[in-house]
């Protein structure tokens, strides 16, 4: 199985760069994943945020594939404890044959269509993060599953 995480907009902050970069490092070991960036939407101040969620979608729809598995890092989904994601992991390993793509929608969130395609939506905390940020903390999450199903000391419970 192969994992990506699709978002929209680059990084600009290089800190935050750096420590994604060495997370999906670090997962590699265990799995292969990778970041797919979708260009940040150009001219926007014309558009509406429905419309600007409409233009996203299509451009992620792009980059989904036939049998993808769609989870939506969003607000409203279940919101795991790490031991859980890292079982959840466990578990996709087993049903998943081809990618588990995670989503990071834009400043609007998802376009209906996704919430839609979506099999699963999760939800790395109540609070709010900048997406710059969210990336970096899921990257850190999915290393640590895996350090927890390896049985590796990373995790502290």
């Amino acid at each position: 199985m192969k994992t990506i995480l699709i978002v929209v907009g680059k990084t600009t902050d290089t800190r935050m760069q750096e420590l994604e970069e060495e997370y999906i490092k670090r997962i590699n070991h265990y799995m292969p994943f990778e970041m797919e960036v979708i260009p940040k939407l150009k001219n926007t101040s014309t558009l509406s945020q429905d419309q600007q969620k409409e233009q996203e979608m299509l451009l992620i729809k792009k980059r989904l594939q036939a049998g993808d598995t769609l989870v939506l890092l969003d607000e409203h989904g279940r919101e795991p404890r790490s031991v859980e994601l890292a079982g959840w992991f466990k578990k996709k390993q087993n049903v998943v044959s081809k990618r588990l793509v995670f989503l990071v929608g834009g400043p609007y969130g998802f376009h209906d269509d996704l919430h839609r395609m979506a099999q699963e939506k999760l939800s790395l905390s109540r609070l709010t993060f900048s997406h710059q940020m969210i990336r970096m903390i899921f990257c850190e999450q999915v290393y640590r599953a895996m350090t927890i199903l390896s049985g590796e000391p990373y995790h502290h419970e």
